[in-house]
């Protein structure tokens, strides 16, 4: 482990990174896909209808053949000229087009899993609090963004953590198209030295996050869990805890 510690750690600096940026744009899209999916009206009918089908469709297919089809897409088309180089071989801050493919299918799967927590909390808050809203005059889309998500974001951060848990550990399907994270890393080393302690070490810097993150959820499950017994068990106005309904949920 020690002689190749340097090169697991390079290894695994690339897991963190890809689990940091897809997480947060993971967090950003499957908002928007939640907000999309709560649009009133007939008229809007579509678009609920086509963020629903795409969270299904992304909740259905393994993220190992999303990432085959969108480097086999983007690279393909901008072989043929269909897009442009910089987003068929993205090498966008200075990182690889593996690792941006890997940014790309991590956020396209994992905001369909967090747009389903999303929904679970927004669908949490009482519709009291909507129709108090629009009684003050507010329109639908302003009382989704000073009202209900704020509320609804604060019930959903446990499930939303165990999510990101589920995707750091994901990353390391991105060594399929080319990416040289943790686990590549540590079979390479396994492939020329016949030892496996690179793996191990890799599984070390695992856990050396992934186990105080799981600590974290609890604890705000334990908060939440008391606020909502302090708020009277189960009142009219008493926010349930909505189930933890993300990929890594229990």
């Amino acid at each position: 482990m020690f002689d190749n510690f340097d090169s697991i750690l390079d290894g695994f600096w690339l897991t963190l990174k890809l689990s940091v940026v897809s997480g947060v744009l993971s967090l950003v899209w499957g908002l928007v896909l939640a907000v999309l999916r709560q649009l009133p009206g007939r008229a809007l009918a579509p678009v609920r209808g086509i963020v629903i089908a795409y969270i299904d469709v992304f909740r259905g297919i393994p993220l190992l053949l999303v990432l085959y089809l969108v480097s086999g897409f983007l690279s393909a088309a901008q072989a043929e000229g269909q897009i442009p180089e910089a987003i068929g071989l993205p090498t966008w801050f200075g990182e690889s087009s593996p690792f941006w493919y890997g940014v790309i299918s991590l956020t396209i799967t994992y905001g369909a899993y967090m747009a389903e927590v999303y929904r679970a909390g927004i669908e949490a808050v009482p519709g009291g609090q909507m129709e108090a809203a629009r009684s003050l005059g507010m329109s639908h889309g302003q009382s989704m963004r000073f009202v209900i998500v704020p509320q609804a974001v604060r019930t959903v951060i446990p499930p939303l953590l165990n999510d990101f848990i589920a995707l750091m550990k994901d990353t390391s399907l991105v060594s399929v198209i080319g990416a040289l994270e943790v686990v590549q890393a540590g079979f390479d080393i396994q492939t020329a030295e016949f030892n496996g302690s690179g793996l191990v070490l890799g599984a070390l810097f695992f856990l050396a996050i992934t186990i105080p993150l799981a600590r974290v959820v609890d604890i705000l499950i334990s908060r939440q869990q008391r606020r909502t017994e302090r708020g009277g068990g189960g009142g009219a106005e008493t926010q349930p805890t909505p189930a933890p309904t993300g990929m890594a949920g229990a």
